[in-house]
């Protein structure tokens, strides 16, 4: 099976993967990447007309959309892993980078590499496999219609781990009709060495993206694990045990429970998107000192923690180049646009999610930092009134602080979560901003180093 096939397109890696090596290329990420920019405005229009059906039908065209990106259960077996690692370096251009990322999934890392013109190769790719007849609230029914696929991915690729995962609060619509295989490198595959070895310039970093999160998992086999529920608002204990919040979300979707019953987890393990595997890591810095490269380790503790650090070195960096360091830039999800973030002196903060937590992070670091004159934030739309989601208001309220101008850009707020040409009218927004700058020389690795070393809230580290 070819891995463009395999692969999901609306996974935060994916989106991230297609971001950073398209502003590489010296382009930005019109509807996500996806299509050209010349097709934004007539899908804008078609996707906008969507958010005037009723929201049951929003709701099914959004569950059909990914449905169809997934593969079906008998094909899971052909999946392979170095031809996944091959479609993730295909991605770049051909040349030299001072600096190469591997590891976690993370937005804020990912305006990090497009500073210093580095690349990213991740850890963890999400392949969506289809299956039908399973409720959203049966993680106990999606583990068993789909345990032998996850066998047979495992046997025919022994180098990977499957993350199994299943989350009826953010990940409703699409589970509907799909079963989530997160799948993540144990060792360095080929296709990552050959990239290293010919793409990594003389002299440069390899530096190891940590998100040390974990999550509750049931062990299924040995290298095979079942994660009920996700990063978001909803807590480990709420997935497993419920509570008012669970209880109310079933009830408002019309569930037949009020607390869902997943098998019992006996551990725990990185989390199935964010976290990092520690037997790639292991594998990495052997590799690192058989062929005498100079690595480093770049930890956090959750995906969003390290949006602060990147958000305070660009505007040290603008400041450095004479620029305004007024302009804020909120994005969500894989709603990631580096290269008109750099073209417009905008300051990137990433955001997980649409959820109060990832907007409580964002007030803090608004707290904690000198004001800003424009705040523009982005929001991704999941399609479901999920557990902990801040309202398009509550987005609104945090965009106000800003001196000047506060807004919420390229979102209908009366459709949202479910406005889903949000995901291309996004980028139409951010193309009107009229003050631009030349895109600047990438930062000095040394000048990003020095910065985030001396942070207590992340590790920037060689490893020895």
């Amino acid at each position: 099976m070819k891995a463009s096939k395999a692969v999901a397109s609306f996974d935060s890696a994916t989106g991230m993967l297609r971001a950073l090596s398209r502003f590489l290329a010296g382009r930005d990420t019109p509807a996500l990447g996806a299509l050209p920019a010349v097709f934004e405005l007539p899908l804008s229009g078609a996707l906008g007309a969507l958010n005037r059906l009723p929201i049951a039908a929003r709701e099914r065209v959004y569950a059909a959309s990914g449905w169809a990106e997934a593969i079906p259960r008998h094909h899971v077996g052909d999946v392979r892993s170095e031809a996944l690692a091959a479609w993730v370096t295909g991605h770049y251009p051909r040349r030299r980078y001072p600096v190469i990322f591997i590891g976690s999934a993370n937005g804020a890392l990912v305006h990090l590499a497009a500073a210093l013109d580095a690349a990213w190769l991740p850890q963890t790719l999400l392949l969506p496999v289809r299956r039908r007849g399973v409720a959203p609230d049966d993680p106990r029914g999606d583990l068993a219609a789909v345990r032998e696929s996850g066998r047979a991915l495992l046997a025919a690729n022994p180098d990977l781990v499957l993350h199994h995962m299943h989350d009826p609060n953010q990940d409703r619509l699409m589970i509907a009709g799909m079963t989530y295989f997160r799948v993540k490198w144990r060792r360095l595959p080929l296709a990552y060495r050959r990239f290293i070895r010919d793409r990594l310039s003389p002299g440069g970093l390899l530096v190891i993206a940590d998100c040390t999160l974990r999550w509750p998992t049931t062990r299924i086999d040995d290298r095979y694990v079942f994660q009920f529920g996700a990063l978001g608002d909803a807590t480990p204990e709420e997935y497993h045990q419920g509570g008012p919040r669970v209880a109310d979300l079933l009830a408002r979707y019309g569930a037949p429970v009020r607390r869902w019953d997943p098998p019992a987890a006996d551990g725990e393990s990185p989390e199935a998107e964010w976290g990092l595997d520690p037997a790639l890591l292991d594998d990495i810095c052997a590799y690192a000192e058989q062929h005498r490269l100079d690595a480093h380790l770049l930890r956090f503790d959750t995906p969003q923690r390290l949006s602060p650090a990147v958000a305070d070195l660009h505007r040290a960096w603008y400041a450095e180049r004479g620029l305004p360091t007024g302009r804020l830039l909120v994005e969500s999800f894989l709603l990631l646009e580096p290269w008109w973030t750099l073209r417009t002196g905008s300051v990137p903060y990433w955001t997980v999610f649409g959820t109060e937590a990832s907007r409580a992070g964002l007030d803090s670091y608004l707290d904690a930092s000198a004001p800003y004159d424009e705040i523009r934030i982005l929001l991704f739309n999941h399609g479901t009134d999920s557990i902990g989601l801040a309202h398009a208001q509550d987005w609104q309220h945090t965009a106000a602080r800003a001196r000047k101008i506060g807004v919420l850009t390229g979102v209908d707020a009366t459709a949202y979560p479910r406005d889903f040409a949000g995901f291309v009218r996004s980028h139409r927004e951010l193309t009107k901003i009229r003050t631009r700058y030349p895109l600047p020389l990438p930062l000095a690795a040394a000048d990003a180093v020095t910065a985030l070393t001396a942070r207590d809230d992340i590790v920037w580290r060689p490893v020895r």
